[in-house]
């Protein structure tokens, strides 16, 4: 590496591989910036020039280039005199005041997170943030980490404030940037400074650690367990089967199980060895499932305050999701329960960096054998496997008990694919992409997203769509649909928030909000955005056609937050299906989907208590379900308002009036 001063190089790991490559050059209070990712067929790609002030804050932030999904970013912060003014894909604005602020760049690279973390450490730990907010850096240990042939010490810090998740921070000894770990709520990678780099490894582990000490503290505030009946009243449940709310009742819970369903009958005390807890007339409804999930220790306490009590894993890192399923089921940290998929990829420039990526068939059987000697639910396929594979993975998983799913590889068809086995299909995109490329063209790039406003000029009648329909019957093969993922990359532009975002965004914390205005797709006029949304509806009435079909649709997101399965299954509506049908999709098909109907997926005497209280009806409002006061795991009591705190977001709904021994509601109740 060049001396540092001059040159930093840094490489961004994901999946124990590069995946992106970032190099500062500074030149006393200027920094200029090369950044580029290519993970997956996607990343961010641009250059940033930084001038700083003496107090280590940009007066001048240019960044040109472009986003995840080839979207175009131009970005710039200019300072005259005690004003501030901005422009980003998110906003335009300023702020007039002394002393500045620190302005939280949009679409920055992680090298901004350690000029945050040094701003706010010369300013004594917190520091006032444009367009609003603010941020504090907070030292946690010493990280001592190889370079070269010594051993160095680094401070590890935890940085608040400036988006979505706290952030760890690695500086030297002269508050020099090393690396910043984590960078997304669910695929955790790390950026490390190149004479540090093959202490990758060590720092992924730090991650996990840090990460898993945070929530491990959050989860003694926000859990809480009681070894007496808990008797919830006053509440209407949910009946999947009729489709309805029923009439008020009580619901008794013991050790994790509900014990007893009994007409509400508001002169019978609640003996004193009980807690209570009054549902004020409210929904109480089984919990929910995101059948679309890449999980890490940060997905857990989103999906809990969301009502999400269980997931379906679709690939992550093998031995971190191993590692975490137990610390969840058992409540060390806060989360669902995760059902396994074990993700298969061929190697190619485009390759997932996640589960297994075999260089031969025997290899790739092995993986197979692996996945199902672990208990996974199924193996899923991706976008860069061999064609030729699929068939004997199939039948390798069919004979052991699993079952297979996943994107269609490269160059291949869904027709192809459910021939060879696959008992399921992994995004709607994935599915209709097959009626809509010409042969040759490459889904391990972003056109398995661009390619998609072609849909706006599909005709639903035609014989190729009719013939994958009529093979998706004959196998039994359903669909993961993950539309709101759809929508949001196709629809969201920059500068508004989306409708599906609206409910929610004002909430979250301010670096999360600027980061959802964006425009995702590469188009260059009005005329193609507006083909892309003309295309969604068409992805809409796609999903119409499949449930009149008779297809089995399985609402997942690709997320994290948990807000996004709510709209998962308000496009469902949208597409046609009542609120009831869609609350039984969530509920009760996806339990007994996932082998678990025996004791998960209805509010009945004997099954698990996984449940949540909601304000309002969702069989008539599928929008209800974002109103959520409680949430049971396990028997276990959350409330949303208590877990919203810890992360730093605007609760949404106060908790119930809960009494008896030992009980606590949070704060401001």
């Amino acid at each position: 590496m060049d001396s540092i001063g001059s040159m930093e190089r840094f490489e961004i790991i994901s999946g124990g591989e590069v995946v992106g490559r970032l190099v500062a050059a500074l030149d006393g209070a200027e920094i200029s910036i090369e950044y580029a990712v290519d993970d997956n067929g996607r990343g961010a790609k641009h250059h940033e020039h930084i001038q700083l002030n003496e107090r280590g804050l940009p007066v001048e932030w240019r960044i040109d280039g472009t986003s995840l999904m080839g979207g175009a970013v131009h970005e710039a912060l200019a300072t005259d005199g005690d004003t501030q003014r901005w422009v980003s894909q998110a906003d335009q604005g300023s702020v007039t005041g002394t002393p500045l602020k620190l302005y939280l760049a949009n679409d920055a690279s992680p090298y901004a997170y350690g000029l945050y973390a040094r701003a706010a450490l010369n300013a004594g730990g917190a520091l006032a943030t444009a367009p609003s907010g603010g941020i504090r850096v907070e030292f946690l240990r010493q990280a001592s980490l190889r370079r070269g042939a010594e051993t160095t010490a680094l401070d590890t810090y935890i940085l608040t404030g400036a988006g979505l998740l706290p952030e760890f921070v690695l500086l030297d000894d002269q508050r020099r940037f090393v690396a910043r770990l984590g960078g997304d709520l669910m695929l955790r990678d790390v950026t490390v400074r190149d004479d540090y780099a093959d202490q990758a490894a060590a720092l992924i582990a730090l991650d996990t650690t840090l990460s898993y000490e945070r929530l491990a503290q959050a989860q003694r505030r926000i859990r809480q367990r009681f070894d007496l009946p808990l008797r919830i009243r006053n509440v209407r449940v949910f009946d999947p089967r009729a489709l309805q709310l029923g009439e008020p009742v009580s619901v008794v819970v013991f050790r994790g199980r509900i014990t007893s369903i009994t007409p509400n009958i508001e002169q019978v005390a609640t003996p004193d060895d009980h807690i209570e807890i009054d549902g004020q007339g409210g929904a109480l409804v089984a919990g929910l499932h995101d059948m679309h999930a890449h999980n890490s220790p940060w997905t857990g306490p989103f999906y809990l305050a969301a009502g999400v009590t269980t997931v379906r894993d679709m690939g992550n890192d093998n031995p971190k999701l191993l590692d975490l399923m137990p610390r969840l089921d058992t409540g060390a940290l806060p989360g669902p329960t995760i059902i396994p998929s074990g993700l298969i990829e061929g190697r190619s420039p485009y390759s997932a960096r996640l589960g297994v990526i075999p260089e031969t068939l025997a290899a790739a059987l092995d993986a197979v054998r692996w996945y199902a000697d672990r208990g996974y639910f199924q193996i899923k396929l991706y976008n860069s496997m061999n064609p030729d594979w699929v068939k004997p993975l199939t039948t390798e998983a069919h004979r052991l008990g699993l079952r297979a799913a996943g994107h269609i590889p490269a160059f291949t068809t869904p027709d192809r694919m459910m021939e060879d086995g696959y008992d399921e299909i992994t995004h709607i995109n994935q599915l209709m992409l097959g009626w809509l490329l010409d042969a040759g063209e490459d889904t391990r790039t972003p056109l398995r997203l661009t390619a998609m406003a072609r849909a706006r000029d599909l005709d639903l009648d035609a014989p190729k769509v009719r013939h994958t329909l009529e093979l998706m019957q004959e196998h039994g093969v359903g669909l993961d649909t993950t539309a709101v993922i759809v929508e949001r990359l196709m629809l969201s532009r920059a500068g508004r928030v989306l409708p599906a975002d609206a409910p929610y965004l004002d909430h979250m914390p301010i670096g999360y909000q600027r980061y959802r205005k964006r425009t995702f797709v590469p188009a260059t006029s009005d005329a193609e955005l507006r083909q892309y949304e003309e295309a969604f509806a068409n992805i809409l009435a796609t999903m119409a056609l499949l449930r009149q079909s008779g297809i089995p649709l399985w609402p997942g997101t690709d997320d994290g937050t948990g807000f996004t399965l709510h709209r998962e299954l308000e496009l469902y509506v949208a597409a046609g299906m009542s609120p009831a049908e869609a609350l039984r999709i969530a509920t009760f098909d996806c339990a007994a989907h996932l082998g678990r109907g025996h004791s998960h997926g209805s509010i009945e005497r004997g099954k698990r208590a996984d449940l949540l209280l909601l304000e309002g009806d969702p069989t008539r409002d599928i929008s209800a379900i974002r109103r959520i006061r409680m949430v049971m795991k396990d028997g276990d009591i959350y409330f949303p308002q208590d877990i919203y705190r810890e992360l730093g977001i605007a609760p949404f709904a106060p908790p119930p009036p809960v009494t008896g021994p030992g009980t606590r509601v949070g704060e401001g109740a």
